[in-house]
């Protein structure tokens, strides 16, 4: 039986309460195996304790922050490249951070600052790509916490075998994996709904006013700071705290002066939770420079478009997307999370015994109806979403959980079915406490799930890191090579016998170590340019400082990101903020292209390309760079799929073996170099050390 504890009359004050059976008959009460089976049973089923699950989740996370693929160009232009151009003075911009526009709010982009900063600050390691990974790594950590918080609550008020389960679920799940280190509102949206919901599963009560201040503040942090649409999955939670007695028994003659103190706390929670806004309003007023409010200008965009702006530029979906997408990143947890309230009518019909025992009243609240207020949450977001014309994975994130709470439930539920058949057929609710065919079952499920998931996530990893990969071959393997080619690396590489003095002086004098090796990469003045792969660059915290990122023209014909406004690398916040707030040339909010953002191929000293060799697609804008040998020097090509010539299932999962792998066809993903322009720059830096 589980511990929906919340909920019943006498509440058990722990799960071994929870889980103790109704007494045996006087005559078999002394025997020795039914007191065997009666100990049993008096034991909860097991599950991770916070601490436990905590450890589990953050090996997970924190792997996923390491290895993760970026899996939206919206995340880098509008937050990582913010980002960067708060802590090193560039990067792009898009029309959403234009003061003119306003749509990204900087209150958001700046809680990763100190993050970004933090290894420079306590170990003087000021590099970007530590920096990149030490903000991925804060929101592994923050991700893991609220969490492991939301299935300690489902264990401790719902039941142990549904947090098991979820546990897994969340840990194991694809989409997890990319939602919980990506730097986006939505998941932000996600975290704070998450601990919210691990206050708002708590049962609602008069006597518990902690618990709705809480979950309204969450709430609204994860709307006001994240996502303002993540507000709608607060709707169950707000009708449950107005409507539903929860763990309140209230009699007739009571009911209006327990409905006025349950309006009023709300409303003054609600009230509480709005003065978040006046902190976010404050920073977006000082980065656009004019008082602004960001969460309305974007419900005002996406609800209120005109007749030529709104979301719809950027492309729409068919209804089926989001279930297709869920199904990529959640698997067999989908139907499950999908059939969750159907799952419950029928457990109500079959086995309403299964949330623990429940007398009928006009003064209490069902079991049955506070769980369905808890599964509730997943169908509004999902519903909500389909019905937008313009669709992307990253609007699902804020439910993720929510998803893996349903679908854990709904096993849950399907055990219960399996334990009411085999107690028909064996005439015996002994025999069926013995069997381990519900385990079986239980963890089929979930192995299952988590076996596709893992297929999904080296599926990612194979066929789609590529482009991290080659910035990464650029960074540590191509720009030290032009050092050596002038003969400038040993100034900053001394011969084994002086390295001890080296790292010595770098400890003591950093800064200055790192000045001096950025000049000699800023002498070369490189640049690097992408044109139809504009989309999968990863941002500038994974390119070398001194080397400038630049697009050429592609069959692209919508609008490109602009450069900030550059300042010095040394600057302020308040120096910068005259950049965030500086009126940007060339963007608009028509989607329309932009030709200025572009430099012309022959400039580039290096090119980001990707090509499809078994079917090449050649057009004016996008030639077959890799077979201009006389322009244009391959440094790496590595394998990137070619999705449009390999087989669904041999591109939606990976498995090792040349008979899987034959399925799928791929491109060289591919990082150039400009003969003459390299070869050139190479011979002014050696001109000019020579000349000194």
């Amino acid at each position: 039986m589980s511990n929906f504890q919340t909920i019943r009359f006498r509440r058990p004050t722990n799960n071994q309460e929870a889980e103790k059976p109704a007494p045996l008959p006087p005559k078999l009460r002394h025997t020795g195996i039914l007191q065997d089976q009666l100990r049993r049973a008096a034991r909860p089923p097991w599950s991770p304790s916070f601490s436990l699950a905590l450890r589990i989740l953050m090996l997970v996370r924190f792997t996923a922050a390491m290895y993760s693929n970026i899996q939206d160009c919206d995340e880098v232009f509008n937050f990582w490249e913010p980002l960067h151009y708060l802590d090193k003075g560039y990067g792009f911009q898009t029309w959403e951070t234009s003061p003119v526009y306003a749509i990204r709010s900087w209150a958001y982009i700046i809680l990763y600052y100190l993050p970004a900063r933090v290894l420079d600050v306590v170990i003087h390691e000021s590099g970007k790509r530590p920096a990149f990974f030490m903000v991925r790594a804060t929101l592994a950590l923050i991700s893991s916490t609220c969490e492991a918080k939301f299935y300690d609550t489902v264990r401790e008020r719902i039941n142990n075998r549904v947090a098991r389960y979820m546990l897994f679920m969340l840990a194991s799940s694809a989409g997890m994996w990319n939602a919980s280190t990506a730097l986006l509102p939505s998941t932000f949206a996600m975290y704070a709904n998450t601990l919210a919901c691990a206050y708002a599963f708590l049962p609602p009560s008069s006597q518990d006013g902690g618990r709705t201040l809480r979950a309204t503040l969450l709430f609204a942090t994860g709307a006001l700071v994240g996502w303002p649409f993540a507000l709608a999955l607060a709707i169950p939670f707000v009708f449950e705290e107005l409507f539903v007695f929860g763990g309140d028994r209230v009699p007739a003659s009571a009911w209006t002066d327990w409905i006025v103190g349950r309006w009023t706390r709300l409303m003054l929670s609600g009230a509480a939770a709005a003065q978040i806004a006046i902190p976010v309003i404050l920073i977006d007023t000082f980065f656009y420079g004019k008082v602004v409010a960001v969460p309305w200008n974007i419900v005002k965009y996406n609800v209120f478009p005109d007749a030529v702006r709104g979301p719809g530029l950027y492309g729409t979906s068919p209804w089926y997307f989001y279930v297709l997408n869920l199904l990529l990143n959640f698997n067999i947890v989908v139907p499950l999370a999908l059939i969750s309230l159907p799952a419950l009518y029928i457990t109500y019909r079959v086995d309403r015994r299964r949330l623990g025992v429940y007398t009928v009243s006009s003064e209490t609240s069902s079991p049955f109806t506070l769980l369905a207020l808890r599964l509730v949450p997943f169908y509004i977001w999902l519903g909500i979403l389909t019905v937008q014309p313009h669709k992307e994975e990253r609007f699902m994130y804020p439910a993720y959980p929510l998803l893996c709470f349903n679908a854990a439930v709904t096993t849950y539920l399907i055990r219960g079915w399996l334990e009411q058949v085999y107690i028909k057929v064996t005439k015996s609710p002994y025999r069926a406490s013995k069997t381990s065919i519900f385990n079986r079952s239980t963890l089929f499920i979930v192995l299952l799930s988590m076996l596709i998931s893992l297929s999904r996530i080296f599926a990612l990893w194979k066929y789609y890191h590529t482009p991290m990969t080659i910035v990464y071959v650029f960074e540590k393997e191509e720009v030290p090579h032009l050092l050596n080619a002038t003969g400038l690396l040993p100034h900053t590489l001394p011969p084994p016998e002086l390295m001890s003095e080296y790292k010595a002086r770098k400890a003591t004098d950093r800064e200055d170590e790192d000045d001096f090796d950025l000049a000699l990469i800023e002498q070369f003045g490189l640049r690097i340019c992408l044109g139809k792969e504009w989309h999968r660059f990863p941002g500038h915290y994974l390119v070398p400082t001194g080397v400038r990122v630049d697009w050429i023209k592609s069959e692209f014909d919508g609008l490109l990101p602009a450069h900030f406004q550059e300042t010095g690398r040394n600057s302020s916040i308040g120096v910068r903020a005259t950049g965030t707030s500086a009126v940007p040339v060339g963007l608009n909010d028509l989607n329309k292209e932009e030709p200025m953002h572009y430099v012309d191929v022959s400039s580039c000293d290096y090119l980001i390309d990707l090509d499809f060799p078994d079917d090449p697609i050649v057009s004016p804008n996008e030639p077959r760079y890799i077979l201009d040998q006389e322009t244009w020097d391959p440094i790496i090509c590595l394998p990137f799929l070619d999705a449009r010539h390999s087989s669904l299932l041999t591109r939606t999962l990976w498995l090792p073996g040349e008979t899987w792998q034959s399925q799928n066809s791929f491109g060289d993903y591919c990082l150039l170099r400009n003969r003459e322009t390299v070869a050139r720059k190479i011979r002014q830096v050696e001109s000019n050390n020579l000349t000194e």
